[in-house]
């Protein structure tokens, strides 16, 4: 079973690795990256020193530092967690664990996360975002669904 784990966040890790690769490729050739795919979705490179979507961003040495020594606890949390948890909740933890560390290596290596995924509707432009993020969304997702309805399975009422 931990290779199957391990393959999971490995495949997680590569996929958003490969991904910031190749954009930040364009952007050493280019420059820029401002690619229109479709009406919906562009590729639009950005620098996020913040957490999640850009939020708490800061220029300041101290507070990025923490929120980044944050970040890699909570990670390791979410780490074991995983591997203390049996059944369908495990595969959550392990997309936002992947999804993590995929971030995490970021804000190490290049002191903030390259977001380039831009969705949207119109002028309404979303968060602009990357793969690890979209892992992390997921396992939050099925964490939320998993934890819905087993609490509705464990408190039906008696009538």
């Amino acid at each position: 079973m931990f290779i199957v784990n391990f393959f999971i966040v490995a495949v997680i890790f590569a996929a958003d690795r490969l991904s910031k690769i190749y954009i930040l490729n364009i952007a050493e050739l280019q420059n820029t990256v401002d690619i229109y795919l479709t009406p919906y979705l562009n590729l639009y490179l950005i620098w996020n020193k913040g957490i999640a979507f850009g939020l708490l961003s800061f220029n300041e040495n101290f507070m990025y530092n923490l929120i980044t020594l944050i970040i890699a606890i909570i990670t390791i949390a979410v780490i074991v967690m995983a591997v203390k948890t049996e059944g369908l909740k495990k595969y959550g933890l392990l997309f936002v664990f992947g999804g993590s560390i995929g971030n995490l290596f970021d804000r190490i290596y290049y002191s903030a996360v390259p977001d380039f995924i831009d969705f949207h509707i119109n002028n309404f432009h979303w968060f602009v975002f990357n793969v690890a993020d979209i892992f992390i969304t997921l396992g939050i997702i099925f964490l939320i669904f998993k934890e819905i309805f087993t609490y509705n399975k464990g408190n039906e009422k008696i009538n």
